[in-house]
């Protein structure tokens, strides 16, 4: 953030050479200097540059109010979020006016009389655009002044008449005056609340308790919800979705990438989760908005694998801190523990009441096998398969730790075969930087093979045996 202007009155704006733009002015300006000059306007969001970011410029350059439709977790708050950074980062407002209106363009009649008064005195302030961003969660009990206005009988008590526009307190929507203001989940507004949102979006007044108070609000009204196929709860009305100017589809992200990128960046990691943990956690939710089983109106929320990456990474720092390894890093049985607390995330379809524990696990092995394949395709794994038919058994677990794990491995003679694994998982970092990297790689190997039918498997007491 740089520092505020100090011009502090309207004549010293004037002086200074400052233009008045409307808000869709100001963003479309902004919007195309950021794309002329190569830079990105949309920080952070991964997998809707080819979609939904093209549609959503479009609408920004012909000053469209937008909807975004999509399920849970497609980044749609994240990217209305993300509309401050093509404001300007101040903007001069009369000083203590209650709509933060332009010294150029006062509105209420407050600052009508006051720019009268003061003249090129006229107090300014500047206002920062993380200030001009208004966000509101739609809910049933919301009302008309919480979001428009009401009569405010506190002014009335000071002598004012019921007829002084200056009794009215204003709601969110007024507030947002050249500003962003962001309805989340707007089918869940009751429905006489939309209607009352209608002048709003085409005539640009308000009208409170019989009031007709021709403000001309300058302001971007964008909102997000659910498809309405899904929310039953609710719905848009018709007027008030044909004053959208743009409604944009948002989805999930479509390249692996794109998945694991999201992971990454949300994911608040207290230990280390390698990159095969996150692509087997991109790889499961994928499957799971695939699947027959699991309710796809509902979706399956990228905070999904978020909140896996998150709990696997706490699972590697329980069972460092208590057996007092020097490196927290995650391993494939932290994986498989995690994804149980994580079932309550999904919504499976009625039928498969029950079903619920063997779907997860099937889906979960699916994959992990499509991981192994990936990172192992032509690996010889011979002389581990025949040493563990020979009796040799491997223990690991959420409480082995990662020397005694890779101390319970065969010993393969002079073959290098535990390294040539370590190199092909972390081949984009030149290999294993510790012992836990390396059991986290052998893990993966091995249950590969068990879920190719190379090896068994038994699990019990927190212990896996491979054998």
């Amino acid at each position: 953030m740089t520092a505020a202007p100090t011009i502090s009155t309207l004549g010293q704006l004037r002086a200074s050479g400052h233009v008045f733009k409307s808000l869709r002015e100001e963003i479309r300006d902004n919007l195309l200097a950021k794309l002329a000059a190569g830079e990105d306007p949309w920080p952070g969001l991964h997998g809707l540059e080819d979609t939904v970011i093209p549609q959503l410029e479009r609408a920004l350059i012909a000053g469209h109010d937008v909807v975004l439709l999509g399920e849970r977790g497609q980044g749609k708050t994240r990217l209305l979020r993300t509309l401050v950074g093509l404001l300007d980062e101040w903007t001069p407002v009369i000083e203590g006016s209650e709509l933060g209106e332009h010294p150029y363009e006062p509105v209420t009649v407050g600052s009508q009389r006051l720019a009268a008064t003061a003249g090129d005195a006229l107090p300014i302030a500047w206002k920062h655009r993380s200030e001009r961003y208004s966000e509101k969660l739609a809910t049933p009990d919301t009302s008309v002044a919480d979001l428009i206005g009401d009569v405010d009988p506190m002014k009335v008590a000071e002598g004012r008449s019921l007829g002084d526009p200056e009794t009215i307190h204003f709601g969110l929507i007024p507030r947002s005056h050249r500003g962003i203001v962001a309805i989340n989940e707007l089918p869940d507004l009751a429905e006489r609340i939309q209607v009352a949102m209608l002048n709003v979006m085409e005539e640009r007044d308000i009208q409170i308790r019989g009031y007709v108070l021709r403000l001309p609000l300058d302001l971007l009204v964008v909102a997000s919800a659910n498809p309405e196929d899904y929310t039953n709860r609710g719905r848009i009305i018709t007027p008030l979705k044909d004053r959208f100017g743009a409604e944009i589809r948002t989805h999930y992200p479509r390249e692996l990438s794109a998945e694991m990128a999201v992971i990454r960046q949300e994911a608040t990691l207290v230990a280390d989760v390698p990159d095969h943990l996150l692509e087997i956690l991109a790889v499961f939710t994928r499957h799971l908005r695939g699947s027959s089983a699991v309710d796809q109106r509902s979706g399956v929320s990228a905070r999904f694998s978020i909140a896996g990456a998150e709990t696997v990474a706490a699972a590697a720092l329980h069972r460092a801190t208590v057996a007092g390894e020097p490196d927290a890093v995650a391993r494939l049985v932290d994986l498989e523990t995690a994804v149980e607390v994580l079932s309550g995330k999904i919504e499976f379809e009625s039928g498969e009441e029950g079903r619920e524990a063997e779907i997860l696990t099937h889906l979960l092995r699916t994959a992990i096998a499509e991981t192994v394949r990936k990172h192992f395709r032509g690996l010889d794994f011979a002389l581990l398969i025949d040493a563990i038919e020979d009796g040799r058994m491997v223990t690991t677990g959420t409480k082995v730790t990662a020397r005694a794990f890779l101390e319970s491995l065969p010993v393969l003679g002079e073959s290098d075969l535990y390294d040539q694994i370590g190199d092909r998982v972390y081949e984009s970092t030149g290999g294993p930087k510790n012992d836990g990297q390396l059991a986290s790689a052998v893990e993966l190997a091995l249950e590969g093979l068990f879920l190719a039918r190379k090896i068994g498997k038994d699990t019990a007491d927190g212990e896996t045996i491979y054998g």
